[in-house]
């Protein structure tokens, strides 16, 4: 969903070449609701600015529906000061409209498996310029990561990757349904609502950048 023709145009061209993925309609975000209701969409990517209605409201409306489709958030910034709102109001993660053509297929079906997608470039970004952005989320607190078992914290930072609860047992040879569980736990423990917020609190704690023992041995202190 996007006011810009242009960009509404390419994104439908570009996923449409992939056989596994239907892209069933475009539209401007004054039209976005009505249209999602309409088709009933598994994915859905949402620009953040649009000058009719911004892709915040659009987000917080296709969240009240009955059966809400998972939503990425679309922006041109490498840091936007609507990111961590967007997150926090139920979007799967965001990416930077400057993704390569080629990535975008596969974010569309890292998305359509339950996984999150979250640019780097953007995400570096807005934890820089936002050093007190956790107030703005469900963050409470990294001494909480602590708390997670050995096995939570392999399975968050696997989530703070983008896998998919498949994929995340497969990595670590897990049934999908033990890696579910440990999933609503993690969320319980860390009190957030999402898999996106989960990974950004693995992203402030540290969890993404140290090797898994110096993160444990880091944690254990907390």
């Amino acid at each position: 969903m996007d006011d810009e023709a242009l960009v509404r145009s390419g994104f439908r061209l570009i996923l449409s070449a992939s056989d596994d993925i239907e892209v069933v309609a475009t539209s401007t975000g004054a039209e976005a609701v009505d249209t999602i209701r309409r088709e009933r969409p598994d994915v859905v990517l949402l620009d953040i600015r649009m000058p009719d209605v911004d892709g915040l409201t659009v987000l917080r409306r296709v969240r009240e529906l009955p059966e809400p489709p998972v939503v990425a958030m679309l922006t041109t910034f490498d840091a936007d000061e609507y990111i961590l709102t967007a997150l926090s109001s139920g979007a799967a993660g965001f990416l930077l409209k400057d993704t390569e053509p080629d990535q975008l297929a596969q974010l569309v079906r890292t998305l359509m498996a339950g996984g999150i997608v979250m640019s780097p470039k953007a995400s570096r970004a807005v934890w820089q310029s936002h050093p007190g952005a956790a107030a703005h989320t469900e963050d409470p607190g990294t001494a909480r990561v602590g708390r997670l078992s050995e096995r939570e914290r392999d399975v968050l930072v696997l989530i703070a990757e983008g896998l998919s609860n498949a994929d995340i047992g497969t990595r670590i040879h897990l049934s999908a349904g033990t890696v579910k569980d440990h999933v609503s736990a993690i969320l319980t423990k860390l009190r957030v609502s999402s898999r996106v917020q989960a990974a950004l609190l693995a992203q402030r704690a540290g969890l993404l950048d140290a090797p898994a023992g110096e993160q444990r041995r880091s944690e254990s202190g907390l």
